[in-house]
């Protein structure tokens, strides 16, 4: 006989998971207390690598079903939720994301439904880096400065490097200028090429 959990996961603990219950036994899924997980952890750590998903992964048979409210409890993106539909419908269990109208993400639609989803991401990864590289080559073109802004400026540079040659110890040197001995290092460095 097939039994049904939910997992519902927050990224932070002034979140909680009582809505994503209580969106779950709305949608008509009466779920034994035992079997509901919940847990606080960023969505950019990998399913199976939460220790809340981990134990459930454990405890699955198959037939069971795995309900979640949105495929974001699942992961931040695309592959990683894809991965883990894959990884649990080879362990024989079904996933029912309630976001996408409780579609069973194993089934030949659910499976669609990935698919396209995950197109969709891909294509919008490839736009923001099509936006980005494009953003760069215009302010190279502009002879707009790209990178972070020095710790030193140039007259801080100069002054710093004096104080080398008169032989003031580095953690001085960045004590003053508020700034760490790596920076005054590559200074050294940068000096003596």
């Amino acid at each position: 006989m097939s039994r049904t959990f939910a997992y519902c996961r927050v990224s932070t603990t002034d979140q909680t998971t009582d809505s994503q219950v209580i969106e779950i036994q709305s949608a008509g899924f009466a779920i034994d207390k035992r079997r509901i997980v919940t847990e606080c952890v960023s969505g950019s750590v990998a399913a199976v690598e939460r220790k809340g998903f981990a134990k459930l992964l454990d405890r699955f048979e198959e037939g069971d079903v795995l309900i979640v409210t949105k495929l974001d409890c699942l992961g931040r993106n695309a592959m990683d939720v894809r991965a883990t539909v894959e990884r649990l419908a080879a362990d024989g269990v079904r996933v029912h994301c309630l976001a996408l109208g409780g579609v069973d993400l194993t089934s030949s639609a659910g499976k669609m439904t990935m698919h396209v989803l995950s197109a969709v991401a891909e294509f919008e990864r490839d736009l923001l880096i099509e936006r980005t590289q494009a953003g760069l080559a215009r302010a190279r073109a502009e002879g707009t400065p790209l990178g972070r802004k020095p710790a030193l400026t140039d007259a801080d540079q100069v002054d710093a490097m004096k104080k080398l040659l008169n032989g003031v110890p580095l953690s001085q040197i960045a004590r003053e200028y508020k700034t760490s001995r790596a920076t005054i290092q590559r200074l050294r460095r940068k000096a003596e090429q």
